[in-house]
């Protein structure tokens, strides 16, 4: 009898075990399947389908659909969460075969975060000769409003990109139309060979391009198939174009940039993102298809004009109705305002008249950068529209080198470096500018220097004080100051000026350097750097700052590029006392109206400035070169400071070359902002 209870006890239990067992299966088994849906693991979560899924599924295009829909939308941050069932309810899904989750999906998609609530019905079937609970699955587990069929796409709305301004709001890059030049291949496929090719040489392009657009999968007979785009400029000069069967056009907006070549550099261009850049921006959603600022100010400020896409996911059902389920409002971009005046920009580039160079024009007080120039340049509207392997090998083969971009770099400044010579030794008074010094002849050297002596263009007449080397320009007067002064105290002068550290500019430029190990060696080498040789190398915005301090009451001012960046900001302090200020004054002035610049001389409008010729001579070339520097700025308003040199123009004037093209540009600028002026006047005076 007590072996027949044991035995009764231990049935009970057994059954109390497996009805257990039975009554959270199904929470264990959408459990399991939640994981791998959380996981992304889509050929496994098949294995969880109830049999009329499977019917309307097989594993491959269950999981192609999955995948397809998650890739296209990137789908991230996946979190499908479900209540369990309670006991009461799981008692009831056993005695039925059928039971109800609801379950809660949250993620992100490419047009942001989407969350929805749908009900998973599992059913309790045999499938390989075995009872188990089985999801009786449909498209409604990806979206509900894809339940009963449908299809899932992106939609975007693409931001309008920033323009870039002058100081007075004058576009520099703009949106603005352009012609989008396509065929109608239908019509098309009655032009000739000939004029095919044809197409192919207007279009800076060739006829296998042209043929490998047409064949694209979404190409139809009657559709307008795009192949280039056109300024125009451009379609004005290309009126064969409509000559040719087929061949049509329409308006587009497109990138346009109206200074041309006068602002290439700076400004840059825009084309289409590669690989690489993909890459690099890879957390910036950028797409194969995008634009991208490829250099210049569309580069350096790209997280400012590119501005945030609008995207919406978007499904549509078998009934065409649409439904959004995520959407990211389109973001247009900033305007991005520089200190730039495209008119004083432009009158510099022109009157480089093709010649090779570079230029800066700052304000003393304020540090505003009114121009940066570097000649010759190139057509940005080529890069964006038009470039071909035959134009691109044009402009890397030119022996100018359009495509450097000069006024970020350095370069010996000659004798425009004297007057910073003159004002360190100002400053640590070793440098008495009343006091004459006596020299005799051309040259000048001292003992241990070898055969090397310091050469000077013109001899004096009696002792030469700072005025005079100034005005005559007096290499043997600075290289015996600076000797005199000594390695020491003339690099920590120099250093002063900004020399050796980063230049505090938003646009990156090189650093203005003493030498190529940051040091002077000897004294050779103390006396050429005194007046711009040896190895010291500035570039022409730096040279332009080195002279507010002359204007602006003995201090270096910060550079600025944008409008909204603070004007006035102090670099370098008290680098020249206004004593020795307006003496620099005065002795800039007499440079140009009786010594080496009086090209610059001119008859209504007073130009001060100082010359500088760098010989530029290496071991390969035994002829050597020149270029010719003349830093300007007008005389009686000192608010313009111009800085422009002209590569190798030994042969066209070198720094009286230099020094006429300031003072010109100068008083173009002056005269006209006169002539503004009186206009604005005589326009009040009629309205009053």
């Amino acid at each position: 009898m007590r072996k027949r209870i044991l035995l009764l006890f231990a049935i009970i239990f057994i059954l109390l075990i497996t009805a257990c067992s039975s009554n959270s299966q199904p929470n264990k088994r959408f459990e399991s399947f939640v994981d791998h849906w959380n996981d992304q693991s889509f050929s496994q979560m098949y294995d969880y389908m109830s049999a009329n899924a499977r019917d309307s599924f097989d594993q491959d295009a269950f999981t192609e659909r999955f995948e397809k829909i998650y890739s296209d939308l990137a789908i991230d941050d996946l979190n499908v969460t479900f209540e369990p069932l309670s006991k009461s309810e799981l008692k009831t899904a056993k005695k039925n075969g059928e039971i109800i989750i609801t379950f809660h999906v949250e993620m992100t998609t490419v047009a942001g975060p989407t969350d929805f609530t749908y009900d998973a019905t599992l059913l309790l079937e045999e499938q390989d000769k075995k009872n188990e609970w089985y999801i009786d699955w449909d498209e409604g587990f990806i979206f509900p409003e894809l339940k009963n069929g449908g299809k899932v796409a992106v939609q975007e709305e693409l931001p309008k990109r920033g323009e870039i301004l002058d100081r007075n709001r004058m576009p520099l890059a703009m949106n603005d139309t352009v012609y989008e030049v396509g065929v109608i291949p239908e019509k098309f496929e009655h032009a000739s060979d000939q004029a095919k090719e044809r197409l192919a040489q207007l279009l800076n392009t060739n006829i296998d391009k042209i043929n490998q657009t047409l064949q694209q999968d979404w190409v139809e007979p009657h559709l307008f198939v795009p192949l280039q785009k056109l300024t125009a400029d451009n379609m004005t000069s290309l009126d064969e174009l409509w000559t040719i069967d087929g061949v049509t056009n329409r308006e587009v907006t497109g990138r346009i940039y109206p200074a041309g070549k006068a602002a290439s550099h700076l400004i840059g261009y825009i084309g289409q993102v590669n690989a690489e850049e993909l890459e690099d921006y890879k957390d910036k959603g950028y797409l194969p298809t995008d634009s991208i600022g490829k250099r210049g100010a569309e580069l350096l400020f790209e997280d400012k004009l590119r501005g945030e896409k609008g995207l919406k996911v978007i499904v549509t059902n078998d009934e065409n109705e649409q439904f959004t389920i995520a959407e990211q409002q389109v973001k247009n971009g900033e305007n991005v305002e520089l200190t730039i005046d495209i008119n004083v920009q432009e009158k510099i580039y022109d009157a480089y008249n093709k010649e090779a160079g570079t230029a800066a024009a700052v304000h003393p007080e304020t540090g505003e950068t009114i121009a940066l120039v570097s000649s010759p340049g190139f057509d940005p509207h080529d890069f964006v529209y038009m470039m071909n392997e035959s134009t691109r090998a044009d402009l890397e083969n030119d022996p100018k080198q359009p495509l450097i971009n000069r006024f970020t770099a350095t370069y010996a400044p000659g004798s425009i470096f004297k007057p910073i010579t003159g004002i360190i030794g100002l400053t640590n008074g070793t440098l008495d500018p009343n006091e004459g010094v006596t020299i005799n002849g051309l040259t000048w050297g001292k003992e241990g220097w070898g055969n090397y002596q310091v050469r000077r263009v013109s001899t004096s007449h009696g002792p030469v004080d700072l005025d005079d080397a100034l005005v005559r320009s007096d290499n043997i007067y600075f290289a015996m100051k600076a000797v005199n002064m000594g390695v020491d105290k003339y690099t920590e002068g120099l250093k002063s000026f900004g020399f050796e550290e980063d230049f505090p500019f938003i646009y990156p430029f090189r650093t203005s350097t003493i030498s190529s190990t940051g040091t002077i060696e000897n004294e050779v080498d103390l006396a050429n750097t005194s007046y711009g040789q040896a190895q010291v190398e500035i570039s022409s915005l730096h040279v332009a700052l080195a002279y507010a301090p002359i204007l602006n009451h003995g201090n270096m001012v910060k550079p600025t590029l944008l409008l909204s960046e603070e004007k006035g900001q102090v670099w370098k302090e008290n680098l020249l006392s206004d004593e020795h200020a307006t003496y620099l004054q005065d002795s800039l002035r007499r440079v140009v109206t009786n010594g080496t610049a009086k090209r610059a001389n001119k008859e209504n409008f007073a130009v001060s400035g100082k010359t500088g010729t760098a010989e530029l001579k290496s071991a390969a070339d035994s002829v050597g070169h020149e270029n010719g520097w003349f830093v300007g700025y007008p005389t009686d308003s000192k608010d313009l400071i111009i800085a422009l040199m002209v590569e190798h123009s030994e042969h066209i004037g070198t720094s009286s070359l230099a020094a006429a093209t300031v003072a010109d540009i100068l008083e173009d600028i002056y005269t006209q902002e006169d002539v503004d002026e009186e206009t604005v006047n005589e326009e009040q005076t009629e309205e009053n």
